[in-house]
């Protein structure tokens, strides 16, 4: 399991503790009710964490009667009791971080259910949402307001996850790109996990794209700190990154490009309203190569260009372009000296004449 798939599976594990805790005095409104039930069938991973706060608080519970009682065999009797499911996915490590949760809870004086569970109440604010997932298609661009006011914009071909807790805020970007505007919560740090980048939000307005070999983050206001997160690329399993020495805060205009094993890295100033024109369904480009252009606008075109002589790549070009409009950009194309356009069923080939 990476360190991404081990944050986000903490911040689960600390919803379900917040569920099983709460407002034991009373049951539940139909509402908090519907709400609770609503988060267990988001995922098999809410249920799961959820029945083990359970069988720790019971097994905890024990203890303190019996102090005799192992804390081994405990844990071995939940093994046999949680089901062959549960037992397959759980580690000891997980168990004691349940373990850990839940003796703080009970010395803090909280009342726990422990037998017969009925509902429990539910944590008050966007403590207690569940765990999402956006994705979007070819082309396909979406924006999301997420529990705590903060906005969420995916760009083409783009996916994250969303899990919050009374501790933090945690998206993952699995792919793609994605625009966050941050609410301001003090107590309550926003974090982005991107490949080999991890973002803390200070206050901001802020882009990350996922690359194939980096993640790129570009700060529109506000500022942001930028480390190494310590998750190896997809075909990087054995490397591994030390913890950094110290992060890079980014203020507004700047960005900063995070690969694995190159760290510190040096931030450099950018237009950040060109990097995020993507927003309004527009590519930016000045004086850039050709083959740069037409990378950027086959992340949305349905019929990808082609360029098929090695000597226009590298090509200048400079506008702005829709990227809903592609008739535009071949005219463009083939308003170029020397440029060929040839529109096909499947792709768009660029030669010379």
């Amino acid at each position: 399991m990476t360190s991404k798939d081990e944050q986000i599976r903490g911040a689960i594990t600390e919803q379900a503790s917040e569920w099983f805790v709460s407002n034991d005095e009373a049951p539940l409104g139909s509402q908090d009710a519907a709400a609770l039930a609503a988060w267990l069938r988001a995922s098999p991973i809410h249920v799961e964490e959820f029945l083990g706060v359970a069988t720790i608080a019971r097994d905890l519970h024990l203890a303190a009667a019996h102090p005799e009682a192992s804390l081994d065999s405990l844990l071995a009797r939940g093994d046999a009791e949680a089901g062959v499911a549960v037992q397959s996915s759980w580690s000891r490590g997980r168990r004691w971080q349940l373990a850990a949760i839940t003796a703080a809870v009970v010395v803090a004086g909280v009342g726990l259910l422990l037998w017969g569970l009925r509902p429990v109440g539910r944590v008050s604010g966007p403590a207690q949402a569940a765990a999402l997932h956006f994705e979007t298609r070819h082309g396909q661009q979406e924006t999301h307001r997420l529990a705590d006011g903060s906005v969420l914009h995916l760009n083409t071909d783009s996916a994250v996850t969303v899990v919050y807790s009374g501790a933090q805020r945690l998206i993952a970007l699995s792919s793609g790109e994605a625009l966050f505007e941050v609410a301001h919560e003090p107590r309550r740090p926003f974090l982005v996990l991107a490949g080999p980048a991890k973002v803390v939000d200070l206050g901001t307005r802020f882009d990350v794209r996922l690359n194939p070999d980096s993640a790129v983050v570009t700060v529109v206001d506000g500022r942001v700190a930028v480390e190494p997160s310590g998750t190896p690329r997809k075909g990087d399993a054995g490397s591994r990154q030390s913890p950094p020495q110290r992060s890079v805060q980014l203020g507004a205009n700047q960005q900063l490009s995070v690969a694995d094993g190159q760290w510190p890295a040096v931030p450099v100033l950018v237009d950040a309203r060109r990097t995020t024109s993507w927003l309004h369904r527009q590519i930016t480009f000045d004086h850039e190569p050709l083959e740069r252009v037409a990378a950027e606008f086959n992340r949305y075109a349905a019929k990808p260009i082609e360029i098929t002589a090695p000597a226009l790549r590298q090509l200048q070009v400079s506008g702005v372009f829709s990227t809903d409009d592609p008739e535009e950009f071949i005219a463009f194309l083939r308003s170029l000296e020397g440029v060929r356009v040839e529109v096909t069923a499947t792709k768009i080939r660029v030669s010379q004449k």
